[in-house]
């Protein structure tokens, strides 16, 4: 069975609800284990066991929580390990122009970096789901998309190797 593991930081709730939100949609899909938990419970070890790894922050001057921020220097010492494994990021913000998209990219560059697979949207929010503010039924519905579409990619992914 394919893992998937969705990490989030969410100081008011609404970044960890979008991450149940894409939990939802990727448990649409057979054959798939999700684990959604946030970024204070993730030892940086664990991501090894995932075959896709989802990423989720709020969106502070721009940029991610220095909490995910951690994590992902801490990802170091996997350097190559996470090469192929499916990658996806997502984030709220507390205004539109919060800077949801600079967050979500920055996310993105550290899982390319790992050689991850980053999956995209042609359709709503290009590079991951957000939210301003409290998840809408936009954002829940894009959230849960976005979920259903990595799961696919994650079992096509593990069909193939």
């Amino acid at each position: 069975m394919a893992k998937v593991m969705i990490i989030y930081y969410s100081r008011s709730g609404n970044t960890k609800k979008m991450a149940e939100f894409i939990s939802e949609g990727m448990k649409k899909e057979e054959a798939i284990d999700v684990e959604v938990k946030s970024v204070q419970e993730c030892r940086v070890e664990e991501l090894l066991g995932a075959d896709g790894i989802v990423i989720g922050s709020p969106t502070y001057y721009g940029s991610m929580a220095s909490e995910v921020k951690k994590l992902l220097d801490d990802s170091i010492k996997l350097h190559g390990k996470l090469d192929g494994k499916i990658g996806g990021a997502f984030s709220s913000s507390g205004s539109i122009g919060g800077g949801n998209e600079t967050t979500i990219m920055d996310i993105l560059k550290a899982l390319l970096i790992h050689g991850m697979i980053v999956q995209g949207t042609p359709k709503g929010d290009h590079y991951g789901p957000v939210s301003i503010g409290k998840p809408d039924e936009r954002s829940k519905r894009l959230c849960t998309e976005y979920g259903r579409r990595i799961a696919k990619l994650v079992l096509t992914t593990r069909r193939e190797l």
